[in-house]
Parts: C-alpha cells; sequence; structure tokens
C-alpha cells in the first residue's frame, strides 16, 4: 500500500468516475409548491439536509412547457450548485419521489459511471475532507450564497475503492447510521421533554385560580405600565445619541446585549424611557407563540432605554421584580397574552391597554421569595439536562463526520486482496466514458456534461450555455 492510500485503492478526481453533470434550468415559477398534477421546480432546501425534501419546490406556471430532461428520478444524486458556505455542493440521493419535479439552475444532477456505488459516492461527498475543498473551490463575495461551478465540483479528489468494497463500505456506514440515527432521535425527543418540563414548571408555580390567600389584580394594579419611545429617522443622528432596547435584544429571561442600536435622546426624555434595574421588558408584537417574551433589566447595557416595540413593567411595593417575570413568563407559556391579541398579517400585538386588563396574583411576599427559587432551582436542572442533551447531539455531529471520514480512508472496512483494484475498474469507467460520448456525438443539443478521458487530472468539465 503507498502511504495514504489503501491496498487496491486510486486516488481520483470525481470527474474521473462520471459520465457527466447535468445542470439545472432557469424557471420563473409561483411561490407556492406544486400539486400533484402540476410541474414543480426544487429549491435549494430540497438538496440541503441530506435528505431530498420533494416537497422543497416552486410550483411550474400552467403554460410553460417543461423539458422532460430535467425531470428528477428515483436514485438521482443532487448536489446544490449554490448555497451558503456549509452546504454549497451538499449531496443527495433521490429515493422515491414523486413525478414532474424539475431540476433548477441552483442544482447539478451526477452521472457516476455504471460501477460506482451511488450510495458511496453521496458518503464520500459528504465526507469532512471532501466538503472542505468543495468549500475552497466555491466562490462568492456573499458568506450568505456561495457558488461551485461543474468544472471546480469536477475537481475534487477521492480516494477509489474497488466496486466489490465500495458496497462493503456503504453495508458498514449504514449500520453505524442507523445506531446513531436512533440514539439521536432518542436524544431530540429528549429536548422536547425538557422544554415541555420547564414549561409546566413555570405553570404550575404561578397557578390560577390562585389560592385564596393570595390576591389577584389587574398587571395595571401590581406596578406601572409605558409603552417605549417611537422610532424615527429624525432621530438617527443627533447630540445625545443614547443605546435603546428593542424586541431583537428581549428573550425569555434574557438580554441579548450584541447588537443594541442608538438613537437622538434628549436628556430629559431620555430619563423617560430610561431603564432601571428591575424592569420587566415585554415584546409587544411577535409572533404569537412568543408574544409577551419577558426579560428582567438586570443592569447590562448600562444606561440604556428602550422603544414602543416593547412594554415595560416597573412593579408596585409589596411586588418582587422577580415574582412579576415569573408570572408574566406563566402567562406567555400559558398562552394568556394570545387572548388578548390583535394580529397584523403574521404578527401579533399586545396592546398596553390590554395587557394592563391581564390578571396579576400576589402572594404574601416571602412566598414568591420561596416560589421563585425554587423555581429557579427546578428550572437550573432542567437546564443542566438541556446542556446535556445539546452536547449529546453536537457529539452526534462529529460522530458523524468522523464515520464519513473513516469510510473515505478505507479505515471503515476490511480490503481484500482478491478484490478488483480501483485501476482496473477505471479503465471500464473510461471505456465506458467513451462509450457515452459517442453516443452523444452529433446531438445539436444536450444538457448532459460528458467528462474527457481520467488522467489523474481534473476531468476539464466546460459550463454549458442554458438551453
Amino acid at each position: 500500500m503507498s502511504e495514504g492510500l489503501p491496498e487496491g485503492w486510486a486516488r481520483v478526481k470525481l470527474g474521473d468516475i462520471l459520465l457527466g453533470i447535468e445542470a439545472g434550468k432557469s424557471f420563473t415559477c409561483e411561490p407556492r409548491p406544486a400539486n400533484f398534477d402540476e410541474w414543480g421546480v426544487i429549491k435549494v432546501s430540497a438538496m440541503t439536509w441530506g435528505t431530498f425534501k420533494e416537497d422543497e419546490n416552486k410550483a411550474l406556471p400552467s403554460h410553460r412547457e417543461p423539458d422532460p430532461r430535467y425531470e428528477i428520478r428515483p436514485g438521482d444524486i443532487l448536489v446544490s450548485r449554490a448555497n451558503t458556505e456549509a452546504y454549497v455542493g451538499a449531496p443527495v440521493l433521490v429515493g422515491e419521489c414523486r413525478r414532474r419535479l424539475l431540476l433548477s439552475d441552483k442544482s447539478l444532477r451526477l452521472k457516476p459511471a455504471s460501477n460506482i456505488d451511488p450510495r458511496w459516492l453521496v458518503y464520500a461527498l459528504a465526507s469532512p475532507t471532501v466538503r472542505r475543498q468543495i468549500s475552497a473551490k466555491s466562490t462568492g463575495a456573499q458568506e450568505s450564497m456561495r457558488n461551485i461551478s461543474q468544472s471546480a465540483l469536477a475537481d475534487v479528489e477521492l480516494l477509489l475503492p474497488p466496486a466489490v468494497e465500495q458496497k462493503r463500505i456503504v453495508e458498514a456506514v449504514e449500520d453505524h447510521l442507523s445506531r446513531l440515527d436512533a440514539a439521536e432521535t432518542a436524544v431530540v425527543a429528549d429536548q422536547r421533554r425538557a422544554v415541555m418540563l420547564a414549561k409546566r414548571i413555570i405553570i404550575s408555580a404561578v397557578p390560577l385560580p390562585a389560592p385564596e390567600h393570595w390576591q389577584v389584580v389587574t398587571v395595571a394594579e401590581g406596578g406601572a405600565v409605558d409603552l417605549g419611545r417611537q422610532r424615527h429617522p429624525d432621530w438617527h443622528t443627533g447630540d445625545s445619541m443614547r443605546p435603546y432596547l428593542r424586541v431583537a435584544n428581549v428573550f425569555e429571561d434574557r438580554i441579548d446585549v450584541d447588537d443594541v442600536m442608538e438613537m437622538h435622546f434628549p436628556d430629559e426624555l431620555f430619563e423617560r424611557f430610561r431603564l432601571r434595574i428591575g424592569d420587566i421588558l415585554l415584546n409587544e408584537g411577535q409572533s404569537p407563540e412568543y408574544l409577551g417574551r419577558p426579560a428582567m433589566y438586570r443592569g447590562l447595557p448600562r444606561d440604556v432605554a428602550f422603544t414602543n416595540s416593547l412594554l415595560r413593567f416597573r412593579a408596585n411595593d409589596g411586588v418582587d421584580p422577580e415574582w412579576a417575570l415569573l408570572v408574566f413568563r406563566r402567562h406567555m407559556h400559558a398562552r394568556r397574552f394570545v387572548e388578548e391579541v390583535r394580529i397584523t398579517t403574521n404578527i401579533a400585538h399586545l396592546s398596553a391597554g390590554r395587557f394592563k386588563s391581564v390578571e396579576f396574583p400576589i402572594p404574601p411576599i416571602h412566598e414568591q421569595l420561596q416560589i421563585v427559587a425554587s423555581t429557579k432551582e427546578l428550572l437550573s436542572g432542567v437546564d443542566r439536562l438541556a446542556a446535556a442533551l445539546a452536547k449529546a447531539r453536537q457529539r452526534a455531529v462529529h460522530l458523524r463526520q468522523a464515520l464519513l471520514e473513516a469510510a473515505l480512508k478505507g479505515q471503515l472496512a476490511k480490503q481484500n486482496p482478491s478484490d478488483e483494484c480501483a485501476r482496473e475498474l477505471l479503465e471500464k469507467i473510461e471505456t465506458e466514458q467513451r462509450g457515452t460520448s459517442l453516443s452523444r456525438r452529433g446531438a445539436r443539443r444536450s444538457p448532459v456534461l460528458a467528462p474527457r478521458k481520467p488522467s489523474g487530472q481534473s476531468a476539464g468539465f466546460q459550463e454549458e450555455l442554458p438551453l
């Protein structure tokens, strides 16, 4: 065995083992998925997550005549030509899928030679070594969208095992992945349970109807409610620029200070909207499940105001701010705030007036402190569980990558000296490539790009003009 190369394997370029790459086509589509009897064009998201998602498509207008050469079929290997850097060139093997789905201009279809196992090729393309190559060869100034050309993709290096060993590798990979998938499914289910457990703890901490010895008032009677200052373009500059918080900064029991904006606040106006430690901020406008999402201002960032996308609650004497925060978290998870909303497009709004009328239970102060302390202790346990589950999922990601890397390097399945070596396999592929090129010769148009004779160099793909 040569250094770094398993016995019987060969170092090749991707183009050396393909009969061609088929480029998709640009279509003007309707902004909805295609019905079953309509033609659809796949979106990038259909290829991004490792499994082909046929529902991720847009309907082709009925007056457009589809070209059946671009139709996707079971067994196709697709890669995203344009995507984020993390997912550009991501491969997917199409299993059972509906008819009348077309390649888009952001998708490519690989046509492996007949002696190349498609499943092995997809696993090889998904391995970290190959993914790093694709990322390095992709172009584009914007990190949000990168592109990989057909010639650059064909130039990616692989280690090619004998044909029969490809099948042994696939069997080993899928055996390991089935176990890993089962473990990951269990972890995801446990994560969902942890989220639901946290919600139950919060809702149970503030029972409604309340115990008889508790006082139940309205929010307005429990503290002062104010709406923040409205933003205006005229206040984007000025002599008194001050930081302010908005919806994007306020999460449940957490204020994000990474993206705090500034606005012109004259001194007297700033004092009106300035936050004090213990103030509770709630989202005034959000998607319904996050409406009224509350967090306490605990002093950071310093000297900060808030805008009218937020409501501020400042507790009266006899109301612990931590208790108020717990009450509002309870109302959010119990969807109490949703009962008071008005909806504009997809955003629900909780007006200050309706918020003030929501019930606000007040136990004796010593009981407030006791409930807050015990609830925090229970939630900290759930947080530790959630952190452990998140680490388990991250380990699963690393294990998956390590598994594919081992498969690509020949460390997952045993080599057999009696196997037909990869060099002999390459000779058969070369013959098949020549036959494919001859069969296409004379054709006026074809979406298929045929590679040159394998030579250890790039297969020499050239971009094809749009049809």
